[in-house]
């Protein structure tokens, strides 16, 4: 009974509909793969440290035959203990390189020269609760983001008020919107769809309530859809 309680309370923490291993986007694609990577890592490791854990507990298990047996005495090994020194250096090293290129390359940064970077230019404001906004020809939409795919999208975000957090989980990770400063973030060559948004960090009563939508269209229907008042 406990064990179908267990499952009914995972099936329902589960119940947000919203996952970050179905990327739409090549920066999301990036994230994931490191996701799955350091998982990979992670299960080798287990599965090493779980194989050399049953076979001692077989081979060294108490028997008839070694009731009276009694080990050698061993005081080290050389080569056992430099093994598992150097083994996770390389690990840690092999997860390393992708984590930090990919992290260094996804940033975001404070506001600069990102005005003139080539790609699609959109200021988001957040505010409790709402979410706005703004495309290069001053178009202002509330709650919904519509933009080309293909294409860099380049996010001017920023705060009225306190902390919020823009997260699109299919497109891309959690970035923080700190009032008084604007933050720079790049979603690369987002793919067609419709995909749920959501601000990150509680920010007052109606926070699960600050949800917002991503569409991403043609770059014929996003022009259309620029010119439409």
């Amino acid at each position: 009974m406990k064990r179908i309680i267990f499952l009914l309370m995972l099936f329902l923490l589960a119940g947000c509909n919203i996952t970050v291993l179905d990327p739409k986007s090549d920066t999301a694609s990036d994230q994931a793969f490191l996701i799955w990577f350091s998982f990979g890592i992670m299960a080798l490791v287990v599965l090493t440290v779980f194989i050399l854990f049953i076979r001692f507990v077989w081979k060294y298990r108490l028997t008839k035959e070694k009731t009276d047996f009694l080990p050698k005495d061993v005081s080290g090994s050389k080569i056992l203990e430099i093994t598992w020194i150097v083994i996770p250096i390389i690990l840690l090293a092999i997860l390393a390189v992708p984590t930090i290129a990919i992290t260094y390359n996804q940033s975001p940064v404070s506001e600069g020269e990102n005005r003139d970077k080539d790609g699609v230019h959109v200021d988001v404001t957040a505010e409790q609760f709402l979410w706005t906004f703004t495309h290069e020809n001053e178009k202002e939409v509330e709650d919904v983001l519509v933009i080309p795919e293909g294409e860099n999208i380049i996010l001017h975000l920023k705060s009225k008020d306190i902390i919020h957090s823009f997260w699109a989980p299919a497109l891309g990770g959690k970035v923080d919107v700190m009032p008084h400063e604007e933050i720079v973030y790049e979603i690369e060559n987002p793919d067609k769809g419709t995909y749920k948004g959501k601000c990150a960090e509680y920010c007052g009563i109606q926070h699960a309530n600050m949800t917002f939508k991503v569409k991403v269209v043609s770059m014929e229907e996003y022009e259309n859809y620029l010119k439409e008042k």
